[in-house]
């Protein structure tokens, strides 16, 4: 199975609505792109609110009938789910690598993230389970249940067409609900092969559906008085917007924003690994990952021992087409996104900041960068900028690209204020071998998902992700154990019987006297 084997019409990505392919009531598409050659490989239907409704109606019809089915029969089909993407990890990863341009062993490795959080989702029957309280008051007994939203829907970005929808979907429909997922417009086939599986896996049909769009769906999406909760992924400014409208139309709502991810290097640090860790969550996924590390704070005389050997490796990455089994790193999502990173260079090198490795430019011939045979693809090389001050655009701002910038602080105190005072919060690493600098940072740093040396620190399936300040809007973190509950509502009831009834009626608030 292949993207072009998800859709009736290989060169039209549609809506998956009811268990079936759905032809788009509107008119409107946008072309989608292989960044690696440039080339448009399909076209993606732009929903209508007609199509969005159609989702609505078909999740509406399918969720009372999924609610009441036990959570252990609902596991059971999630269970063939996750046996099914197991079996079409290649061919997820492939579609994502034609359509994203990450390298095709990130792209398997996202799979593996998504199909994590899915495992974790077929064992979430006992996390459901209420709280009882034998004889709360005399001859009455209390007890919570958790029970479904009804229909919720889920935004997601194109960097991880698989792994994030997977961190709603799966918890989303395990507890009860209804899903609907409108995903990136950019990367839309993934979104296809998994609506597929599900109802391979004996999922019915409306218990799942993708409706394909821009803002218009995603507007509609939040003004839908059916669509009990939303969670979105993507950038800060549109994560408050979507946050504060969901909220304005009654929607329980999570909007993960954006980062600016710090790696402090610590004078005790193993060199060799700091090298290595920035190298790999800086260019990994062309630095297109919300916990990419886009600084590295380097401490005391650190800065001259390693900014040296990043140049080195930033210089010698192996970008390439990411179908290239041992490519490092893959081309950038858009061409408009090209020039947006290559904006932020200019700035960062006229604001004074010292521009080591321009990824603009091929080290080697020194002509624009691009890759041999592949020259209409959109590509950049590798950043590094070192003496970036914090008033620095380049350090204030998310660039969303290839760019690793080099903060130098004399001590560990300035490092911690550094971090602390920025206004996103995602992820943060620190690398040393000083336990107690390590436990000093973890309970200092005011950050939501701290890695002490550990580059990129993603919660596994059963802790949660989310970040604090600018890069969390909502109460609660997606997947693990907050996720159940954003889409469940907790219920209390109260029972006790006639035979343990007072008689006559009684004007005092009840106790447990």
């Amino acid at each position: 199975m292949n993207a072009a084997q998800a859709v009736e019409r290989p060169n039209l990505v549609q809506h998956w609505i009811g268990g079936r392919l759905v032809e788009s009531t509107g008119t409107r598409t946008q072309p989608v792109f292989n960044p690696a050659t440039g080339q448009r490989v399909r076209d993606v239907a732009l929903g209508s609110t007609q199509d969005l409704q159609a989702a609505v109606d078909a999740a509406l019809k399918a969720q009372q009938a999924w609610a009441d089915r036990p959570p252990i029969r609902r596991t059971r089909a999630l269970l063939e789910f996750l046996q099914l993407m197991n079996q079409q990890r290649d061919a997820l990863a492939a579609a994502i690598t034609e359509e994203h341009g990450k390298v095709i062993s990130d792209a398997r490795g996202e799979v593996m993230r998504g199909i994590e959080i899915v495992e974790f989702a077929c064992g979430i029957a006992p996390m459901l389970k209420g709280d009882f309280t034998d004889q709360v008051a005399t001859g009455m007994d209390n007890w919570t249940l958790r029970q479904p939203l009804g229909v919720v829907a889920g935004i997601t970005p194109f960097n991880f067409p698989c792994m994030v929808p997977c961190w709603m979907f799966p918890i989303a429909i395990a507890c009860g609900n209804t899903f609907i997922l409108k995903p990136s417009e950019r990367d839309p086939s993934a979104s296809l092969l998994m609506a597929q599986l599900l109802k391979q896996a004996g999922i019915p049909d409306g218990v799942f559906n993708v409706v394909q769009g821009d803002a218009s769906v995603v507007n509609s999406i939040l003004q839908h008085p059916d669509i009990k909760a939303v969670s979105f992924v993507g950038s800060t400014p549109v994560a408050r917007h979507i946050y504060m409208e969901g909220a304005r139309h009654g929607k329980r709502t999570q909007a993960l924003g954006g980062a600016k991810n710090h790696m402090v290097v610590m004078p005790d640090a193993d060199l060799d690994q700091a090298v290595d860790a920035l190298i790999g969550s800086a260019y990994g996924s062309a630095g297109e990952r919300c916990m990419a590390i886009s600084v590295a704070v380097l401490v005391g005389d650190v800065a001259d021992k390693i900014v040296p050997r990043l140049a080195e490796r930033a210089r010698s990455l192996k970008i390439a087409d990411g179908a290239v089994e041992d490519a490092e790193m893959g081309p950038i999502i858009t061409r408009d996104s090209v020039q947006r990173i290559s904006r932020c260079i200019e700035e960062g090198q006229a604001s004074g900041a010292s521009l080591v490795v321009d990824g603009r430019i091929d080290p080697k011939s020194g002509a624009p960068f691009t890759v041999a045979g592949r020259e209409q693809g959109f590509w950049l090389g590798g950043t590094l900028f070192d003496h970036v001050q914090p008033s620095m655009k380049i350090y204030q701002e998310e660039i969303f690209g290839p760019v690793l910038a080099c903060v130098r602080v004399k001590d560990f105190a300035e490092a911690v204020r550094l971090i602390n005072t920025h206004q996103f919060a995602n992820g943060v690493s620190c690398y040393t071998r000083d336990g107690h600098m390590a436990r000093e940072f973890a309970r200092r740093i005011e950050v939501g998902m701290v890695g002490i040396n550990v580059p990129i620190p993603v919660p596994m399936a059963w802790h949660g992700f989310g970040g604090w300040k600018s890069s969390l809007f909502g109460d609660m973190h997606v997947y693990g154990r907050e996720g159940i509950r954003f889409y469940t509502r907790q219920k209390s009831i109260m029972q006790r019987w006639p035979e343990s009834t007072a008689k006559g009626a009684e004007f005092v608030i009840p106790s447990s006297i």
